[in-house]
């Protein structure tokens, strides 16, 4: 249970103000069509974090025990400092081809912008961590549409009202604390 929780809270703390969570808005905006949006959300984020545990559980097995833990607490320390930077979207990301439609077009999007994103390299970073792939992956994908759905249905509002820099402050602090709890080997997870 702690992969899953992990899991669903860095995933949806490091997605608040991400490119994809841009996205989500965008195509919200765009289309009109939350529930098909969502779908379409979750699918792409299904694919994208079990291709993203899969690498991570093959680095896990490939590399030793002592090695991993610097790999992984190394990497949650840069995604600390990366959770620093904001993202910004690209127009062309929302560019959909006709014909497509609205999920198709979500789906594409989604999985496209999703790639090296924070929040694929920090469902790496996890599925190493952990031997639960499948929490991980629920986890990641549940913090996700925690996420994107509020940015699907609210997103103008909600981004008026929260403050982006202390969200991602926030992130990174956990980045940070799950990168030196892992240096540190601390619950002896390896």
């Amino acid at each position: 249970m702690e992969a899953f929780f992990i899991s669903t809270g860095v995933v949806a703390l490091g997605e608040m103000g991400d490119k994809t969570q841009l996205l989500a808005m965008m195509l919200a905006a765009r289309f009109r069509r939350p529930w098909l949006i969502v779908l379409g959300i979750l699918v792409a984020t299904l694919a994208n974090h079990a291709l993203a545990a899969w690498v991570g559980d093959g680095v896990a097995r490939l590399l030793g025990p002592q090695v991993l833990r610097w790999v992984i607490g190394v990497s949650f320390l840069a995604m600390a400092v990366w959770m620093l930077i904001p993202d910004r979207l690209d127009d062309t990301a929302v560019e959909g081809r006709k014909g497509l439609g609205v999920f198709n077009t979500t789906v594409i999007a989604f999985f496209l912008a999703e790639m090296g994103d924070k929040t694929q390299i920090a469902t790496v970073a996890l599925a190493a961590r952990y031997a639960e792939m499948g929490a991980v992956v629920a986890g990641t994908t549940l913090g996700m549409m925690l996420a994107n759905v509020p940015a699907v249905f609210l997103g103008e509002r909600i981004a008026r009202r929260v403050s982006m820099q202390w969200v991602h402050a926030a992130a990174a602090a956990i980045f940070a604390a799950l990168g030196v709890l892992t240096l540190l080997n601390v619950g002896e997870l390896f």
